[in-house]
């Protein structure tokens, strides 16, 4: 990447695919936003970038990949596939671009160092990171797994197809509550309804909401 392409893709703004950071503080932080890109759309974390769309650099861009790395090494897992650029500016001071493609080991998780146990996993949606849901960690799961899945299709399958044939999408808990089921069955069929091509997802904070295909 050059300058020319750097100031291009800063001129987007954050998105889907695109975050900036103006520095490696928190790296703790820094790291969700990988994980984000990995459990998702890939994307580019671009350090050295304020919110605003300021080009700042970095002074020391060694230190602050160097924080990057490590903290990536001790608080991903499974390990992250990735790639750094680095863009020099006009005054010397450089850019530092992590290439961040879809993880092949889905999902990837911001451990703890100090609770390994306490796992948390992030996907991105816009210009944010949030928190996968249980139902989003084992579609996830699925999807790198890769099996060939079926579902019978009976009566609740029947009234939630009927419901999304009249309304654009539906949570969890609606379907529990359409088919008068457990919100366990709910979300396992739901997850097997995506996870055979018959569904798509969006996560959500609120609650994730899944369409027909």
């Amino acid at each position: 990447m050059n300058l020319k392409d750097l100031y291009r893709l800063v001129s987007e703004g954050e998105g889907q695919q695109l975050e900036f950071k103006l520095k490696s503080n928190h790296p703790h932080k820094i790291v969700r936003e990988m994980v984000a890109f990995a459990n998702s759309d890939g994307g580019k974390l671009l350090v050295g970038v304020a919110d605003n769309k300021e080009i700042i650099g970095l002074k020391y861009a060694d230190e602050d990949e160097y924080v990057l790395e490590k903290e990536m090494l001790k608080s991903i897992q499974p390990p992250l596939n990735y790639e750094i650029e680095r863009v020099r500016l006009e005054d010397g001071k450089e850019v530092l671009v992590f290439n961040i493609p879809t993880g092949e080991n889905r999902p990837y998780s911001v451990v703890n160092p100090e609770n390994i146990e306490a796992k948390k996993v992030y996907v991105r949606v816009a210009d944010k990171s949030i928190q996968a849901s249980k139902e989003i960690k084992e579609i996830l799961k699925g999807f790198t797994k890769g099996k060939s899945l079926r579902f019978a299709y009976g009566e609740k399958e029947t009234l939630l197809m009927k419901y999304l044939g009249e309304n654009k999408y539906v949570t969890v808990e609606q379907f529990s509550e359409l088919a008068n089921i457990a919100r366990k069955n709910a979300s396992r069929t739901l997850i097997l309804l995506v996870l055979t091509h018959v569904l798509g997802f969006h996560p959500k904070e609120g609650g994730d909401q899944f369409y027909m295909l």
